[in-house]
Parts: structure tokens; C-alpha cells; sequence
């Protein structure tokens, strides 16, 4: 992985046969908005929550990361990524999902942008998912 970090922004470029989303799960840069992703990816795995479970869609064969949006925050201080993938097959076929695993085919380029002064916290909601609990993380003044 080659990446780029600023106060606002982290700007990654993933290569061939690397995994997502292990590869974004890095405590150090606490919560941030996965604003940006394309590339191509193979060994995709999507997931669509059915009310208590998210059923697979397993996708072998090399596809075109159309599309990849989310955010990353922590539950009990442990990094999770939230994201949503539309990519895009042979012959045009698009097809979308709950990212929940990937190879990187050739490359994917992504950008994250940093969120000053908030953390996003993710707790299990009766329901079974991870909800988001978006905190502030700022300083309180006076």
C-alpha cells in the first residue's frame, strides 16, 4: 500500500493482491469519511442485511471498483469500516452491496478524509447491526 496523509486527508493507493477492508483498518487514523474509491478488486464478497443477517454474494472473478463509500470509526476502540461497493462487470452488469471482503485486482485508489473534532463510535443494536453513534471529540472551551 502507498499512502499519502495531511491534516484532512489520507489518500491511499492499494496493490494487487492486497485485502480490503484490512489494509483501511488502521487504529492510528481514527474516524474518517471513505469519500472515494475505485480500481478493480476479485474474491468480492457483498453483503445485504436481510433483518438479522447479512447473506452473501460472492463474486470470484476480477470486476471494476465503480464505487466505494463509507466511514471508518471503532467499536470498543477496535477500527471497523462501514462500505458500500457498486462495481461493475464484464458487459457492463453493475451489482452493489455491504463491502465485506476483497482482493485488490491490479490497483484501487481511495481517498479518506479525516473528521476533526468527531469520533464515530459503532455499538450493536438490538437488531444485530453496528450502529453509528457519532461522538464529539472536541475540547470543550471556556
Amino acid at each position: 500500500m502507498l499512502k499519502v496523509e495531511t491534516e484532512s486527508v489520507v489518500v491511499v493507493r492499494c496493490q494487487d493482491g492486497e485485502g480490503l477492508p484490512a489494509v483501511l483498518l488502521d487504529p492510528a487514523w481514527g474516524s474518517l469519511g471513505l469519500v472515494a474509491g475505485i480500481g478493480m478488486l476479485r474474491d468480492l464478497v457483498l453483503g445485504y442485511w436481510d433483518g438479522t443477517q447479512y447473506v452473501e454474494e460472492r463474486i470470484p472473478e476480477p470486476v471494476e471498483l465503480l464505487s466505494l463509500q463509507g466511514n471508518l470509526g471503532d467499536e470498543a476502540g477496535k477500527p471497523v469500516l462501514h462500505a458500500h461497493v457498486v462495481a461493475g462487470r464484464k458487459g457492463g452488469e453493475a451489482i452493489g452491496g455491504h463491502l465485506l471482503s476483497a482482493t485488490v485486482h491490479n490497483t484501487a485508489e481511495i481517498v479518506l478524509l479525516r473528521l476533526p473534532g468527531v469520533r464515530l463510535v459503532r455499538r450493536r443494536d438490538p437488531g444485530g447491526l453496528l450502529g453509528l453513534y457519532p461522538e464529539s471529540n472536541e475540547i470543550p472551551s471556556g
